[in-house]
């Protein structure tokens, strides 16, 4: 059929290279961002009764329920903190090192805050939990932006969405892994909380070894090192075998646009008219991800369950089903996403979640009466995160790598970066009290800000499938009022060849 043929066409550029790096880049660093925001669930209690323990041995303190709260509560955020503070890093590295080398050197990270939380209970000394908990928070706010960059520019512009959504069926993985191993049978228990917080250096582990033998960015090498010999190679590594001329022509011809040749800092970024409405774009979905109401799905689900009547020593499988769920939906988002295009599975997952963020408000405030409705209320959280996995989680780190060229992707990643960590972090520390404010009112907010995105999705964003990074920003130029002139700044770069492909040549226009 039709549709085989359009499939066929679009994963025959799909090499073993291509393939083996996106699920390398992912599992060792876009994983670890998903285990981490579940693995502290399970083993609560014991961190606690840690927390209690410790502060009784080394100052004699009793501390009170509230406290402990406190200090859990803060061991949870701080991982917030830590990718903030990763993501201001990201455009500084990505420049420094490149994509693939900033990925490799912030490993050192992993392995830091993963044996300062393995060691914790055998120091004795409860900050180590917490500062391991900041500096995983560290890596993951960097990878969290330099996995999808680097994926957006080794990637064939037909297919740049399916590997763009590779790293988030590794977040909803790591989710996943998460619960699982925090199930009672296997390291849920009292003995083994350390080793569960710990394991993230495995996966690191396996990164480190393999991914330095893979090549940069092409992109980065040609654009931003002006390397043509080490851009060939790399393109030869990741491309089947063929003419890839046309490909080092199409980056040269961004190059020729770009209005400097230098990376461009935040607030240049900011202050750039010719950007303004991508700069909006990434800020709107960045946030929008965050306030659609899934963090606080992802915190409160045991609560929603034990309403609907599921028996305490049930519920921690019942979560274990949600993980899969959100595997499942990430998997059936990447592998449509070439056929769909960006914008129906933001649009639809949106929509989806917002009409299921009502579902909760109203089967709350009906449960009383019709016992059946809390059996809805389950439904619609499963098909919040459904709506969110299949789309709004992994399409806006794509669509920021989309949206802006080589000077400005660096600045845009750490806009979009702190956005999304500062949401992320606000949401957590907001919702609890908001709950007590509203009630399960709350619930409607997060589906204004759901249908508020799916209609600036629709009248905004266009469609960026099968398009080089210059096309789309020739697309965004009516928008942000630039002439022809403003887009192509550096038309006195003429093209010369060299060895059959094509290279820069510096001339001074006569």
């Amino acid at each position: 059929t039709a549709n085989e043929k359009l499939l066929v066409s679009h994963f025959k550029h799909l090499t073993k290279p291509l393939l083996a790096v996106a699920f390398l880049a992912s599992f060792g660093s876009s994983m670890l961002y998903g285990y981490n925001l579940a693995v502290v669930n399970s083993p609560a209690k014991y961190i606690k009764d840690f927390y209690n323990e410790t502060l009784l041995e080394s100052h004699g303190l009793t501390p009170d329920g509230h406290l402990l709260t406190v200090l859990y509560s803060l061991t949870v955020s701080i991982f917030a903190i830590g990718g903030m503070t990763g993501a201001l890093l990201v455009g500084r590295l990505v420049t420094k090192y490149g994509r693939k080398g900033t990925l490799v050197r912030s490993t050192a990270l992993v392995f830091m805050g993963g044996a300062l939380m393995g060691f914790s209970r055998w120091c004795r000394i409860p900050e180590m939990v917490i500062i391991g908990r900041f500096i995983t928070g560290v890596h993951s706010g960097i990878s969290l932006s330099v996995v999808p960059m680097y994926l957006g520019e080794i990637a064939p512009k037909n297919l740049r969405g399916f590997l763009g959504l590779v790293p988030s069926i590794h977040i909803c993985l790591g989710v996943f892994i998460a619960q699982v191993l925090g199930l009672s049978e296997i390291l849920g228990k009292e003995e083994h909380w350390p080793l569960l917080l710990s394991l993230v250096a495995v996966p690191t582990m396996v990164q480190l070894i393999l991914l330095p033998w893979f090549p940069e960015s092409p992109r980065y090498l040609l654009i931003e090192r002006g390397d043509v010999h080490a851009t060939i190679a790399a393109l030869k590594w990741f491309r089947t075998k063929g003419n890839i001329q046309a490909e080092v022509e199409e980056m040269q011809e961004e190059q020729r646009s770009l209005s400097s040749m230098q990376t461009l800092s935040v607030c240049s970024l900011l202050m750039d008219s010719c950007v303004r409405w991508q700069v909006l774009t990434v800020a709107v979905v960045n946030i929008g991800m965050q306030l659609s109401g899934i963090d606080a799905i992802w915190f409160y689900t045991n609560d929603i369950f034990r309403n609907a009547g599921i028996a305490d020593p049930y519920i921690q499988y019942t979560t274990v089903g949600t993980g899969a769920i959100e595997v499942i939906s990430g998997m059936l988002g990447c592998f449509t996403i070439e056929r769909l295009g960006r914008r129906p599975l933001m649009i639809g997952g949106f929509l989806f979640m917002g009409l299921c963020c009502a579902g909760i408000t109203v089967s709350v405030l009906f449960q009383v009466h019709l016992s059946y409705m809390r059996y809805i209320s389950v439904g619609c959280v499963i098909g919040i995160i459904a709506g969110f996995c299949i789309g709004p989680a992994g399409v806006p780190f794509l669509i920021t790598a989309e949206l802006f060229k080589q000077s400005h992707r660096p600045a845009a990643y750490t806009v979009a970066g702190c956005l999304n960590w500062m949401s992320n972090f606000t949401i957590g520390f907001v919702f609890p009290f908001l709950e007590i404010a509203t009630g399960p009112f709350c619930y409607l907010i997060f589906c204004v800000v759901c249908l508020g995105v799916a209609v600036y999705t629709f009248f905004i964003i266009p469609e960026t499938k099968n398009k080089t990074f210059l096309e789309i920003s020739q697309m965004f130029a009516t928008k942000n009022e630039i002439c022809e002139e403003e887009l192509y700044p550096n038309s006195e770069l003429k093209m010369a060849l060299m060895n059959g492909y094509g290279t820069l040549d510096f001339h001074n226009k006569k």
